[in-house]
């Protein structure tokens, strides 16, 4: 089955505290999104004021305020501070309140949340073993009445989920490197990545990638969801939508400035010393229409049907409106939904 064109919002968990993200995601909602998005952290990456609502309670929470949104993480670790039954129980539980709604996105996961636990923290070989083990377990306990599993990771004994939908919850795999991709095209419902990199990055190693792993497994691309959450500051002031940047300094820096560091204040003091323009350096900034509509095709233009909006101002609600009523409309016009 072909995957319709899809907009979504991404509820910066990271930024506002669960009830104000609520409302936002409820607006969202009323404007015209079709999906909402969250990402589930333990900690933030920016220590004042930063938040991290849990997703789970806060997705059951949205489910009930809302109708007609998809709801998910982007993205979950299933493999740490969660075992994968506790995953496949919860989402059993959402699938069955809201069917047809929810879709679980996981990921291998971040030193920052799961080191101050007191979590060992292994090479990214492990992690990528252990996210594709905690998959295998949530869709068979989906499928299954009475489960027994002995992974490598993980084992469950005569496990039954009793409160599950008729139809197991979709599973997104976020990737941005060429073997969880892969791995997204050969085993999952859809794929995650984020924008702002290289286009080569894309073009010559993501893409081929998920291909690849198309080919090696059963499905077609149209039968899997290309999920890209596209950084966005759009605002009629350029230089207000230059400044909102400035939160999300972190997403600037390289994978080595930010490895090994598990503390928000840390990240943030590396955060803070960036440039505004390299803080703003994923995001499209733009203050006119058509010019932020033409950077935002590139992203359709690379085949990707689900584009989901993430942006960086505390004003999200000037932010709903605004694409609400200048960006969706056109995007719809041109690209359908």
């Amino acid at each position: 089955m072909t995957v319709p064109i899809r907009f979504g919002y991404k509820a910066s968990s990271e930024q506002f505290g669960p009830r104000e993200l609520l409302d936002y995601a409820v607006l969202a909602e009323e404007v015209g999104f079709d999906s909402v998005f969250l990402s589930d952290h333990l900690q933030p990456w920016m220590h004042e004021g930063g938040h991290a609502p849990a997703a789970l309670p806060w997705l059951g929470a949205v489910g009930e305020r809302t109708s007609r949104v998809l709801l998910g993480t982007s993205v979950l670790t299933p493999t740490f501070r969660y075992h994968p039954g506790v995953i496949a129980q919860a989402f059993g539980t959402l699938g069955a309140m809201y069917p047809g709604r929810m879709i679980l996105g996981v990921g291998t996961g971040e030193a920052l949340n799961e080191v101050t636990l007191g979590l060992d923290w292994p090479e990214p070989p492990e992690r990528f073993q252990r996210m594709k083990e905690s998959i295998i377990l949530i869709r068979k306990l989906w499928e299954s009445d009475r489960v027994t599993f002995e992974g490598t990771y993980y084992s469950v004994n005569n496990a039954t989920i009793y409160d599950r939908p008729s139809q197991p919850v979709p599973i997104y795999i976020g990737a941005s490197g060429p073997a969880a991709t892969r791995l997204a095209g050969r085993m999952a419902d859809g794929w995650i990545t984020t924008s702002g990199k290289a286009s080569e990055l894309y073009t010559d190693k993501l893409i081929p990638a998920f291909e690849d792993g198309l080919a090696k497994g059963s499905q077609t691309r149209d039968e899997v969801d290309t999920l890209m959450e596209v950084k966005v500051s759009f605002r009629t002031d350029r230089e207000k939508a230059l400044e909102n940047t400035r939160f999300w300094a972190p997403l600037a820096l390289s994978p080595e400035e930010k490895m090994g560091v598990h503390d928000p204040q840390e990240m943030q003091r590396l955060a803070q010393e960036l440039p505004t323009e390299r803080a703003a350096s994923r995001f499209i900034v733009s203050d006119d229409v058509e010019e932020h509509i033409s950077q935002i095709e590139r992203y359709i233009d690379l085949g990707f049907k689900h584009l989901v909006f993430h942006d960086p101002g505390h004003d999200q609600e000037a932010f709903l409106r605004l694409y609400g009523e200048e960006v969706l409309p056109r995007l719809r016009e041109r690209h359908g939904a």
